[in-house]
């Protein structure tokens, strides 16, 4: 198992969702003491959705990976020639002999006293980022081309209540975690044919053999429909027993799970297993191995809205493999001896359709397809009405406070 966790590390590298950055506001300029001039604040630092983006420019692009605000500029005097249109920076004093004090003597008119604001420093990051401290703490969400974050706050200027001194910038560790957003995530264990079906649905074209791990990093696909619509669906890499406790990296793959609105489970028809020395599994019992790891990682998880997949109908004995499967299903507590104590769901997910696929033959992709519509829809339908309910509330409410 640890040979499998750093040969999948390798390979996984290519694809990076986790990004730890140094960052720094840029420190304030110097304040004048003797006629009150207020340096200029430090520039901060910003992180911005961008389209196109991924944390692996990032990293290419920047290696040292550190991100620095401008500097404030400190308060001096500026001279301006109106006539000319030329601005003159340069301090001016005559010594009286009378006093023995330093006079100013101003040639032009004062423009300013006060310091220029330092440059921002954006980093750009792709769609889907949460923005996280070193000691896990969420400082914020990218979920939307265009979303900024202030990560680091540049310094105050020199001033009054400073004495004039400035202050420096925020230093900060901060890591960007990215977790793809994709309407609908594929579920499954090894070798189940999650990426032969998103080929066989989509426009992706994942890796795909004839034998386990052979999705190291996720990849999504659109689903097209003749109305335009597009659905996008992310293929995770297989999972194993134990992913939720970041078995076979678990935890790097389980995470994109989180942003995406439904789940689609994917079984083989004729049940798993991932090694000769590891159990058989039928496809009732994957399906609730599967429920379980995602139960394990975060409850809230196993609450999204699911299809069950069940794939290689093509193979022989598939449709009573499927039979038996839907009996299972329907009464899940009676079959639940097959499964050890700790591995049983403390809830059994009840699946919106059942839908039996042949990838390598296309049997029963364009079902599948319009299942995944006719949910989404569902969902969506359904909080367009919450909406609405909600404006029809709050315009109730308004009218009744001013009646």
């Amino acid at each position: 198992m640890v040979q499998l966790s750093r040969i999948c590390f390798r390979k996984y590298g290519n694809f990076v969702d986790n990004l730890r950055l140094y960052v720094r506001g840029g420190g304030g300029g110097m304040g004048l003491p003797r006629l009150g001039g207020i340096g200029g604040n430090g520039g901060d630092v910003w992180v911005v959705a961008t389209k196109n983006m991924a944390l692996k420019r990032i990293k290419d692009k920047y290696p040292h990976k550190r991100f620095v605000g401008g500097a404030g500029a400190n308060s001096r005097f500026a001279f301006t020639n109106t006539s000319q249109n030329i601005s003159y920076y340069y301090w001016l004093s005559l010594r009286c002999f009378v006093c023995k004090c330093v006079c100013i003597l101003f040639i032009h008119s004062v423009r300013a006293l006060k310091g220029e604001r330092g440059t921002d420093k954006e980093v750009l990051a792709p769609v889907g980022i949460t923005v996280t401290t070193d000691d896990g703490k969420i400082v914020g969400d990218l979920n939307t081309e265009g979303d900024r974050l202030k990560v680091a706050k540049g310094g105050p200027g020199g001033s009054f209540r400073s004495a004039f001194e400035p202050s420096k910038g925020q230093i900060k560790h901060i890591r960007l975690d990215l977790k793809l957003i994709a309407d609908l995530g594929l579920v499954g264990f090894p070798n189940a044919g999650k990426s032969s079906l998103l080929t066989a649905m989509s426009n992706a074209t994942p890796q795909i053999a004839d034998y386990a791990f052979t999705t190291l990093k996720p990849e999504i696909g659109k689903l097209m429909y003749e109305d335009y619509k597009q659905i996008s669906v992310a293929d995770l890499p297989g999972l194993i027993e134990g992913a939720h406790i970041n078995k076979g990296m678990g935890h790097k793959f389980l995470k994109h799970v989180e942003r995406t609105k439904q789940l689609l489970f994917v079984v083989d028809v004729c049940g798993f297993q991932l090694a000769s020395k590891t159990e058989f599994r039928t496809p009732f019992e994957a399906v609730q191995l599967l429920t379980k790891e995602l139960e394990l990682y975060k409850e809230e998880l196993v609450s999204k809205p699911a299809l069950l997949v069940v794939n290689k109908m093509d193979l022989p004995d598939a449709e009573d493999n499927l039979a038996e499967l839907k009996e299972q299903l329907q009464n899940p507590d009676e079959f639940s001896h097959l499964l050890p104590d700790n591995m049983i769901p403390k809830s059994c997910i009840t699946f919106r359709h059942i839908v039996p696929v042949s990838a390598s033959t296309g049997f029963g992709v364009d079902r599948l397809k319009r299942c995944i519509r006719e949910s989404l829809d569902e969902d969506a339908a359904m909080a367009t009405k919450d909406i609405h309910q909600d404006r029809l509330q709050a315009l109730r409410h308004h009218s009744h406070v001013h009646l």
